[in-house]
């Protein structure tokens, strides 16, 4: 949707400046019960009260009114899959099984451009209708798939993380490259697209077991020679994986080490699920700055185990932690759902997920897993204007239950709880309207 190069945003504005877990939760947000976010050119000029910033202009400004709806920085889901949107609900398997019945011969599929030009087009008009305007994504192992994703997100102007999954062993011959191919592959496409626009690359091995030691050393290779680049790939899942991957590495000292072996670790690396971590691998994530990322929802529909936040995030060696729908085993693409998952992960745990920090977690501490904290996942100055208007009235049962909410926590946890895609009035990339579409 067109907007003038300078407009204005207004209705009820939620953004945090620090996490609630480790603050007090009136410290770590900032509301506004009325109030207006300035954008220019894609990027935030002011926020503030509406009455407030109004009196300082000079001139008629164009304004977007959605009050009274929230207005938070945009979603932001740390781990996913771009080639399993066709496998979600795929019944009956945990990871291992899963992988080889339903994820590998349909990943085949993307060695054609145009079947995974489609596919990118599905994907991202999924994650922009449930309010995610940055992603960190898995391509499958053909550089095609990725050409496919980038140039549908350069269309669409959004922030996104991805690369090309590499993988030399233990899967159909259709998904297998090389340690010299995966190299020189994921070398031209980080040439290609690593920071052209807004488009940034992930060095993206799958996980230890499709890896040969020649493939994680070219993986290490890449890290080393990109720094700017991110890695990520899979730890601790699932047990019968851990044990697989023992087989294959006989002489590490655990699955995080065959990683370390290869000095694939740093604040830009991130790990998915490590559910099953012990403590010298805790304290390698904290060491290193690497990041531990829950996908609850794909954990409990495979079965793989729960995530013990409270564990990873101990005082004396925290981990950082991220959060994620790893769709296609995540089972919905909305981050409002996935944290109603993580809630009861952790409540069967005795833990508590307060809405602020889940919030949180979704936004500000999304953004900082991916080292992007200076420019999205708040509404601030200097920011892009990557933004979502949520509704906690958008069904009947939600108005219904809002009838008894009390507090802006009250409504957070409605929306935690039981909202979803149909939750977000609009979603706004670099301050223009692209959900609903014009």
């Amino acid at each position: 949707m067109p907007f003038p190069r300078r407009h204005a945003l207004r209705g009820r504005i939620l953004t945090f400046v620090d996490d609630p877990a480790l603050a007090s939760v009136e410290a770590g947000h900032r509301y506004w019960s009325d109030g207006l976010i300035i954008i220019a050119d894609g990027i935030i000029e002011a926020v503030g009260e509406a009455a407030q910033l109004l009196a300082g202009e000079g001139a008629p400004l164009a304004i977007t009114d959605h009050r009274p709806h929230l207005i938070t920085p945009g979603f932001i889901d740390a781990h996913l899959h771009f080639p399993q949107t066709r496998v979600v609900a795929s019944y009956g398997e945990q990871l291992l099984d899963w992988l080889n019945r339903y994820v590998f011969p349909e990943e085949q599929k993307y060695s054609g451009l145009e079947y995974a030009r489609a596919a990118a087009q599905f994907f991202l008009s999924e994650l922009l209708a449930s309010g995610t305007t940055t992603a960190a994504v898995f391509c499958s192992s053909h550089a095609s798939s990725v050409t496919a994703f980038f140039e549908e997100s350069a269309r669409r102007n959004t922030r996104m993380i991805a690369g090309k999954v590499m993988m030399d062993r233990n899967a159909p011959p259709g998904l297998l490259d090389t340690a010299e191919s995966g190299y020189r592959d994921s070398k031209a496409l980080i040439e290609r697209w690593h920071g052209k626009g807004r488009q940034l690359y992930a060095i993206s091995p799958r996980f230890a077991i499709t890896s040969t030691e020649a493939q994680l050393e070219a993986a290490s290779n890449l890290n080393w020679e990109h720094p700017s680049c991110y890695m990520q790939t899979h730890l601790a899942e699932n047990r019968a994986e851990i044990a697989a991957v023992k087989k294959l590495f006989p002489k590490a000292r655990d699955y995080m080490d065959v990683y370390e072996s290869f000095s694939l670790y740093g604040p830009r690396c991130l790990f998915g699920h490590c559910i099953h971590l012990n403590e010298r691998e805790l304290h390698a994530l904290h060491e290193t700055g690497a990041s531990a990322i829950f996908c609850p929802t794909s954990n409990l529909f495979l079965g793989s185990g729960l995530f013990n936040l409270k564990r990873a995030r101990y005082p004396a060696r925290p981990v950082q932690v991220g959060v994620a729908t790893d769709i296609g085993a995540g089972t919905s693409y909305s981050m409002l759902r996935t944290m109603s998952e993580a809630y009861k992960i952790l409540q069967l745990q005795g833990q508590r997920l307060d809405p602020f920090a889940a919030f949180h977690m979704m936004t500000r501490g999304n953004a900082r897993v991916l080292s992007l904290d200076d420019r999205i996942g708040s509404i601030a100055p200097g920011h892009e204007a990557d933004l979502i208007v949520l509704d906690a009235r958008a069904t009947p049962a939600m108005a219904h239950r809002m009838e008894r909410a009390e507090t802006l926590a009250d409504e957070l946890f409605v929306l935690m709880m039981m909202g979803d895609e149909r939750s977000v009035r609009a979603t706004y990339v670099m301050g223009g309207m692209v959900q609903p579409q014009a």
